[in-house]
């Protein structure tokens, strides 16, 4: 079921929004060699409490995971795309891809949002962060009613080809607000004038993600998701909701 929410009810999304793009703000100051992923954990846990918020991640457990998420935050490295463990004993170093991604709850209401860092990575990684960011702007830019979610996945899709990459098409972005996790699914690929017609109120966590690989993935021991040929993965998502004329950013970018 598609929940459409109120101008009153939006308004509250960007008070948590503005909130969750704060905190993401301050965790990319801390991605630094020699930090732990348990540390950057804990910094969003106090980040989040600071704010009068929750975390929306600890503890939560979607219909398609094995076990609950033990953490605040996913910390995912490399080759790992999306919901990785922040560990105690894994230290950041030069030359990893970071991705972070968080959701808070705030007055009741849920955002989302990740994005990717690089540590002194090499030119193509660069290359792959900044073609992320570019796909995630682009989809937002569409987001006026009228518009149909295939127009999304068709140029997350297009601008991530484009570069020479591949998009992952067996994780998916998702409405977001009243819960986590709600209808519909937003993918990374598509047709244009296909697929559900966009209406305003909808709130949506567009989430391009894109590999140097051939794109396909496999689940680890511990829930995670990683590229099957163990090739860099870079992850970007904001909360934005489908306005009349334009996306309204739920999120800012950073």
């Amino acid at each position: 079921m598609i929940f459409l929410k109120k101008e009153e009810e939006i308004k509250i999304l960007k008070e948590g929004g503005k909130i969750l793009s704060l905190i993401m703000k301050n965790l990319k100051k801390e991605v630094k060699s020699g930090v732990s992923l348990n540390e950057l954990d804990k910094k969003a846990y106090e980040l989040i409490k600071h704010y009068k918020a929750e975390p929306a991640f600890l503890n939560y457990q979607p219909s398609f995971a094995k076990k609950p998420f033990p953490n605040s935050l996913c910390v995912s490295l490399n080759e790992v795309i999306v919901h990785g463990v922040p560990y105690k004993n894994v230290f950041l170093k030069k030359g990893d891809v970071v991705s972070l991604d968080l959701g808070i709850k705030y007055k009741g209401f849920y955002t989302d949002m990740a994005i990717t860092v690089g540590l002194g990575v090499k030119k193509e990684y660069k290359k792959m962060i900044l073609v992320g960011r570019k796909a995630l702007k682009f989809a937002i830019s569409l987001l006026k009613e009228g518009k149909r979610l295939g127009d999304i996945g068709w140029i997350i899709e297009k601008t991530i080809k484009k570069y020479g990459f591949q998009p992952i098409k067996d994780l998916a972005g998702h409405g977001v607000g009243y819960y986590l996790h709600e209808d519909p699914l937003v993918y990374n690929f598509g047709r244009e004038n296909e697929g559900l017609e966009l209406k305003k109120g909808m709130v949506l966590a567009i989430e391009p993600m894109l590999t140097n690989g051939c794109g396909l993935i496999v689940e680890n021991e511990d829930g995670s998701f990683r590229t099957i040929d163990k090739k860099v993965a870079v992850h970007f998502e904001a909360t934005v909701a489908v306005g009349k004329n334009k996306g309204i950013i739920i999120t800012p970018l950073i």
